[in-house]
C-alpha cells in the first residue's frame, strides 16, 4: 500500500510542477503573505519581534487558496475521464486517495516554506521566540491540511471545478468561523452551554490561535488529524460510490 501510495503522491506533485499553476499558486501565495504581513498586519509599526501579523491572515488565505488547489483533484479527473483509467490500475482507492492529498499538502508546504526570509527578517531585527515560530508553522501546514481534505472530497463530488471552488469556500468558511462571536451569538440566546462549546471547538480559528500561542495542546492536534482522516474517508467513499455508479 506504501509503494502504491507513494507512486500516486509522485505522479501528482510531478505534474504540479509541469504546470504553471504551481508557479502561479506560489507567487500569488507568496505576494499576499507579503501585503498582509507589512501593510495590513503592521509588521514594522508594531515594533514587536514575532511573527503574529504573518500568521494572523494564514486562514483567510487558505479559505481561498487552497480550495482553488483542491478543486482540480477530482474534478478535473472526472471531467477528462481519466478518473475512469485511474481506477483501473492495481491501486488501492485508498491509496489514490491519500496519494493526491498528500502531493498537494506537500505542494502547499513547500509554498509556506518559501516564506523562511520573514523568520530571518524578524530574527535579524529582534529575538523572536523561534519555539512559538516553529509551531505556528506547524499550526499552519495542519490547518492548511484541514482546507485541503474538504476541498478534496467535495471535488470528488462533481465534475465541475468552479462548482467545487466555491462549495469547499463556503464549507471551510464555516468551519473557520464557528467559534466566531457572529456565530456563539446566533446560538447563544437558546443553546445550551455545552453546545456552544461544540459549536466552537469546530473552529480551525480557535485550534489555529492556542497553537500559534506557541501551545502545542494535543487536544488540538487530534482535532485537525480527525478532521483530515475524517473527510478524506468522505472522500474515499463519495469516489468509491460514483465509481459504482
Amino acid at each position: 500500500m506504501m509503494a502504491t501510495t507513494w507512486a500516486v503522491f509522485r505522479r501528482e506533485l510531478k505534474g504540479y510542477f509541469n504546470t504553471p499553476l504551481a508557479y502561479i499558486f506560489i507567487v500569488i501565495f507568496l505576494f499576499l503573505t507579503g501585503i498582509f504581513t507589512f501593510y495590513i498586519g503592521s509588521f514594522f509599526v508594531r515594533a514587536q519581534a514575532d511573527l503574529r501579523p504573518f500568521f494572523n491572515f494564514h486562514p483567510w488565505l487558505y479559505l481561498f487558496l487552497v480550495p482553488a488547489i483542491a478543486m482540480r483533484l477530482w474534478a478535473e479527473e472526472r471531467k477528462s475521464g481519466s478518473i475512469e483509467l485511474l481506477l483501473t490500475l492495481p491501486l488501492s482507492l485508498w491509496s489514490t486517495v491519500v496519494g493526491k492529498f498528500l502531493a498537494a499538502w506537500v505542494f502547499i508546504a513547500i509554498a509556506l516554506a518559501l516564506t523562511f526570509p520573514m523568520w530571518l527578517t524578524v530574527s535579524y531585527l529582534g529575538e523572536p521566540d523561534h519555539g512559538v515560530i516553529v509551531a505556528s508553522y506547524l499550526g499552519s501546514i495542519l490547518m492548511a491540511g484541514g482546507y485541503l481534505a474538504i476541498g478534496a472530497c467535495i471535488s470528488a463530488a462533481t465534475k465541475n471545478q468552479v462548482i467545487a471552488f466555491v462549495i469547499s469556500v463556503v464549507v471551510c468558511f464555516l468551519f473557520t468561523v464557528s467559534g466566531a462571536p457572529i456565530v456563539l451569538d446566533f446560538f447563544a440566546a437558546w443553546a445550551p452551554q455545552t453546545l456552544l462549546d461544540a459549536v466552537a471547538s469546530f473552529s480551525f480559528l480557535t485550534h489555529f490561535n492556542a497553537i500559534q500561542n506557541g501551545v502545542i495542546d494535543l487536544r488540538d492536534l487530534i482535532y485537525f488529524v480527525s478532521l483530515i482522516l475524517l473527510w478524506l474517508f468522505a472522500n474515499l467513499l463519495i469516489v468509491d460510490l460514483k465509481k459504482a455508479s
